[in-house]
């Protein structure tokens, strides 16, 4: 079996091989490790790798279960490589912090812990920004993770270690996290899957606060539909530890087919919330020519508007916001030594969460409120609704974030993202799938998005829409260039200056 052939196997098509022991788990290690070697070196999407002895043991252990009939489930040897933000034993969790630098876990997160159950080998930790802040993936730990489509634009963010490694075909499916577009900005980017869950679907954590934290969920990344579903299969469940898990829900489900008539679904064509939120030229058209795709497999697309004060929204959230991120990092604020490594943007957010009055807060989730119950009111016309993943295309990876998005300057270092705010702010279920490139061959995004807790019934249309479209088809150029011609030492070596001689 060619190491080439492996790696371009979907997630399902390799869980069925290993299953029917067409390739072995050793197999799998081995094909994807070689990819690794030759591709991540470009892009910086894996970091952390651990000792291949390890991995090859364990990917013998597994082996050797199945050939006792133990089977672990859909994942059994798939190599993962955990975003670097939430706990996996063994491996150094440095959540992009140098506060963190070299700090093992010793225990798994709830997700972590299923996929590590099901059989997957962690071969090391997917990179991420700073405490998952923002939407391009560059640290001081490990540096930046760089696009494959544009090797000079950034990979999204926070999950864009995840989104290249899947992009790549360095992991079969990869996990991430989705506070604000963390799954749907890098999926856009890297023309992948991202579905950022609905609130209790995937167990997040646990962490101290197991009953505010609403915002970041958990959820899966992959090249089509059904790999993202296999994932989520694995990763969805119950768990007592965190009451906002759903107890009714059968993880089970997202086994079983996608495949439905389509026929007279309505659909909301949010677009850019009527010229509210400003966008790159060429990006509302790229996404909008892609409805055609909706009409294709019979669903009716109607343009509609959200009734909503969007500056009420937008406060509310980052209100919301600062209060969450104070609450987990005043502690390293407060304390010097860890102060002086916090980068800006967090430092800007703990400042702004301290100064939060109780009254405030609560009048933010009362707006919180008040905007999902208009959404609700739209899921009374309309069964799903779709706009763009981002505002902007990929952009220079040296630019820590866009300042101004056609002329309009962003007033704060997320305000680039404000488009995936209707799936937070709501709790909703939302996937990220490609829409297309523009003319210099940068990709583009659309949301899919759900009502309350239909992760299923979004995957089902993302899986419709996607056959249809056939977007995901389209290739990183760097998969089909040889190893000597890939690295392009000039540019990283100006992406490094540029860091201050980050690696």
């Amino acid at each position: 079996m060619q190491n080439h052939e492996i790696v371009e196997w979907d997630a399902v098509t390799l869980s069925r091989r290993i299953h029917k022991r067409d390739v072995s788990c050793v197999e799998v290690l081995d094909a994807f490790t070689k990819q690794i070697d030759r591709l991540n070196p470009v892009v910086n999407a894996i970091v952390n790798r651990q000792p291949q002895e390890l991995l090859q043991a364990a990917a013998r252990d597994l082996d050797q279960k199945l050939a006792k009939g133990e089977d672990k489930g859909p994942m059994h040897g798939f190599p993962q490589a955990p975003k670097d933000i939430m706990p996996a034993m063994g491996l150094v969790t440095s959540k992009g912090s140098p506060i963190f630098r070299g700090l093992i876990s010793t225990s798994d997160s709830a997700a972590y812990a299923r996929t590590r159950h099901g059989g997957s080998i962690f071969v090391g930790r997917t990179n991420s920004p700073e405490f998952g802040l923002g939407g391009h993936t560059v640290n001081s730990v490990y540096g930046a993770t760089l696009n494959p489509f544009d090797l000079s634009k950034s990979a999204g963010g926070s999950s864009g270690g995840a989104g290249v490694s899947v992009a790549l075909r360095m992991l079969p499916v990869a996990d991430g996290t989705d506070m604000m577009g963390s799954l749907r900005t890098p999926a856009a980017f890297n023309n992948i899957f991202g579905m950022r869950t609905s609130v209790g679907c995937v167990p997040h954590g646990p962490s101290e606060d197991v009953f505010f934290q609403q915002f970041s969920v958990s959820g899966p990344m992959a090249r089509n539909v059904p790999d993202l579903a296999l994932l989520l299969s694995v990763q969805a469940g119950y768990d007592a530890r965190l009451p906002l898990t759903r107890k009714q829900d059968d993880p089970t489900r997202f086994s079983t087919s996608l495949e439905r008539d389509f026929n007279d679904v309505k659909i909301a064509w949010l677009g850019d919330l009527d010229g509210r939120l400003p966008m790159d030229p060429g990006l509302t058209d790229i996404c909008k020519s892609a409805l055609s795709h909706f009409h294709t497999i019979g669903c009716d697309v109607q343009e509609a508007t959200l009734d909503f004060d969007l500056h009420q929204a937008w406060q509310a959230w980052i209100d919301l916001r600062s209060f969450t991120i104070a609450g987990n990092s005043a502690g390293l604020y407060r304390d010097s030594a860890t102060r002086a490594q916090l980068k800006t943007d967090a430092v800007w957010e703990i400042e702004r969460g301290l100064k939060l009055s109780a009254e405030r807060i609560f009048n933010a989730s009362v707006t919180r409120s008040s905007f999902y119950r208009t959404l609700l009111s739209l899921f009374d016309r309309y069964d799903y609704l779709v706009l763009p993943s981002t505002q902007v295309f990929p952009f220079p990876v040296q630019e820590p974030w866009p300042r101004s998005i056609n002329g309009i300057a962003m007033d704060t270092y997320h305000r680039w993202m404000e488009i995936v705010l209707i799936a937070t702010l709501g709790g909703l279920p939302a996937l990220s799938a490609p829409a297309g490139f523009n003319p210099a061959g940068l990709p583009a995004g659309l949301q899919i998005i759900g009502p309350p807790q239909a992760d299923f019934e979004v995957l089902q249309l993302g899986h419709a829409y996607d056959q249809a479209s056939q977007f995901s088809k389209t290739r990183s150029p760097l998969l089909d260039r040889a190893t000597a011609d890939s690295p392009p030492q000039s540019l990283i070596q100006r992406i490094k200056k540029s860091q201050g001689g980050v690696p």
